[in-house]
């Protein structure tokens, strides 16, 4: 991993990789550029066999806020849209399937995609006063990197939708109560609580662990896959509708929106 990126801090500690979000001035919204290069390092870190486990985590007050909305905005037209959501779904399946064992570390916020993304790897711990949040519904979209599977994999079906459908803001707490993640850890010790289960890691038998993984993902990726694609049709068409234009205009107001299911 000798490349440096301008969104993202790459840092190797025997076998593990720490990748740090690194857009702090904007809560770590993923634009294409971020997406893009984590999607590079992704890839690197996919073929170095000694690297067993990564660790994702985000710089300044959180973890992730989700997709950059300034930058959808400012995309011109479907074939735009189309090459931004092919970029989610590679990372998703990258992720999801990655042959190491991965790590959430989130303080702050991780909503949307950003919390999409967190759901794909096999470990989330999450700092008590932590706000995870599934809220596209806030904006008139739907789930998109997976989210609907992945939250359907943690929750089951029925709490999967209801917990879509109203976009509830969740702490660490209220995140582990209903199964969403792994570990609840106190403010300001996401890190070392990290830390300590990579060590666990370490004295563990990590290629019967991974072999595991393997198994288990491999029957679920076409799987993914299709819902993937179902999430980017919906998206595209959500974003037609009235409902959105004033869910995105209310946002750029900070006031609530008024939607009309239309």
């Amino acid at each position: 991993m000798e490349k440096q990126f301008e969104t993202l801090r790459v840092e190797v500690q025997g076998n593990t990789v720490w990748l740090t979000f690194n857009r702090p001035e904007s809560l770590n919204a993923l634009n294409l550029q971020l997406m893009t290069e984590l999607q590079e390092a992704l890839n690197e870190i996919k073929r170095d066999a000694d690297l067993q486990v990564l660790v994702l985590r985000g710089e300044g007050k959180g973890f992730c806020s989700g997709g950059d909305i300034k930058a959808m905005l400012q995309m011109n037209g479907e074939e735009d849209f189309q090459h931004f959501m092919k970029v989610i779904n590679d990372l998703s399946v990258t992720l999801y399937t990655m042959p190491k064992i991965t790590v959430s570390a989130i303080h702050g916020a991780a909503a949307g995609l950003g919390l999409s993304l967190a759901l794909s790897t096999d470990v989330i711990i999450a700092e008590e006063q932590s706000k995870l949040a599934m809220n596209f519904i806030g904006i008139g979209l739907v789930p998109d990197g997976g989210g609907h599977f992945f939250m359907q994999e943690r929750l089951g079906t029925q709490k999967a939708l209801h917990t879509i459908w109203r976009g509830d803001i969740l702490n660490g707490h209220e995140a582990y109560s209903i199964g969403l993640i792994d570990k609840v850890t106190a403010e300001g010790s996401v890190t070392k609580e990290a830390e300590a289960f990579v060590q666990t890691i370490n004295h563990s038998p990590v290629k019967a662990m991974m072999e595991s993984k393997t198994i288990l993902r491999a029957s679920r990726k076409s799987q993914l896959e299709e819902i993937l694609k179902m999430e980017q049709e919906a998206q595209w068409r959500m974003r037609q509708t009235n409902d959105h234009m004033e869910g995105i205009q209310a946002f750029a107001e900070k006031r609530k929106p008024v939607f009309r299911g239309k």
